[in-house]
């Protein structure tokens, strides 16, 4: 990072020591002379978070603001591509979502948000320092909605069953995955369930210029994210 102003760091992949790894590069950054850091955390960062993930993002915000640098974060709610995945073969999503609902953004919306963020401080507008915009699809779907898009695009059906607890850490076993990524899973689901993933911004039109993408809108630009639903 020597020579460079903005330090634009994009989260890393799920780990047991994520947030050290975040810190590893913030504080290389600064030792670096970094004069911006922009961060890619995510929507309703809290250090009780219900979603596990989440509360990481959390205490890499803290580790920034405590730097004193210059920054600015960028909270992405779920993506929109992780939902046909969340769908079986079988086509079904299970998970303990109750009825809760989910602002889900695109991919490419988080990617011009940035880009505006970020360019603005070349092009001499500036404006986004100690500024955190919560990057939300343009509204907030149930699993079942979800699903019903998923069944107009699949041209299949595709359903959504709600689960305990109990039944999803069960269902998800067959993953031989750590304990810490099995809970990351399941209380993604429940973090919804909670009410915690429901908030819209009007952050992505404000930044880009253009309205946020619809989750409908996504699908058909995407086949390839629910290939595994067609027969």
């Amino acid at each position: 990072m020597d020579g460079a102003r903005t330090l634009f760091l994009v989260s890393a992949h799920e780990s047991a020591d994520r947030v050290r790894e975040h810190r590893n590069v913030v504080d290389a950054a600064v030792a670096a002379g970094v004069e911006r850091i922009v961060y890619v955390s995510f929507l309703g960062a809290a250090p009780d978070a219900t979603f596990t993930f989440a509360r990481d993002h959390w205490h890499t915000e803290q580790h920034i603001r405590a730097t004193g640098v210059p920054h600015t974060f960028l909270r992405d709610s779920f993506y929109q591509a992780a939902f046909p995945a969340m769908a079986g073969k079988d086509g079904v999503i299970r998970g303990p979502g109750g009825e809760g609902r989910v602002s889900a953004v695109a991919h490419e919306d988080i990617a011009d948000a940035a880009t505006a963020v970020l360019l603005a401080e070349v092009e001499g507008r500036g404006g986004h320092e100690g500024a955190t915009y919560d990057l939300t699809g343009p509204r907030a779907l149930s699993f079942a909605e979800i699903a019903a898009e998923l069944s107009r695009a699949a041209g299949r059906p595709v359903t959504y069953v709600p689960q305990t607890r109990e039944e999803a850490y069960a269902s998800r076993a067959v993953y031989d995955a750590e304990p810490w990524e099995v809970e990351g899973w399941v209380s993604s689901y429940e973090a919804v369930a909670n009410g915690e993933m429901e908030a819209v911004s009007d952050a992505v039109p404000r930044l880009t210029g253009r309205p946020a993408t619809e989750f409908a809108e996504f699908l058909r630009e995407n086949p390839g994210s629910y290939r595994h639903l067609l027969g």
